[in-house]
């Protein structure tokens, strides 16, 4: 079934790629708003979007249900790296 993986896996957006590496690394949703420049609000959205896509009911379940869904493993993605918006900057603000 690794067809079947590959279609799963076109359903998640960036963003939510993003938001499940750092649900996986413990972070909690004001911290994933602090790292990705979005308010808190938006980041309880996005858990709550991937609860529903995952078919999960506690935000814990969330990497595995990625892993299991996907065959990824979510502590290894490199999303961050990918959002150029999401990385720090390299000259401080004046």
């Amino acid at each position: 079934m690794p067809g079947m993986l590959i279609a799963e896996r076109e359903h998640f957006t960036l963003r939510q790629r993003q938001v499940v590496h750092l649900i996986a690394r413990g972070c909690s949703n004001l911290e994933i708003a602090d790292r990705l420049g979005i308010s808190p609000r938006t980041a309880k959205a996005h858990s709550d979007t991937l609860r529903t896509k995952l078919r999960v009911s506690r935000r814990r379940q969330i990497p595995s249900a990625f892993r299991e869904s996907t065959g990824e493993d979510p502590h290894e993605l490199d999303v961050l790296e990918r959002d150029p918006s999401t990385r720090p900057s390299a000259v401080p603000p004046s």
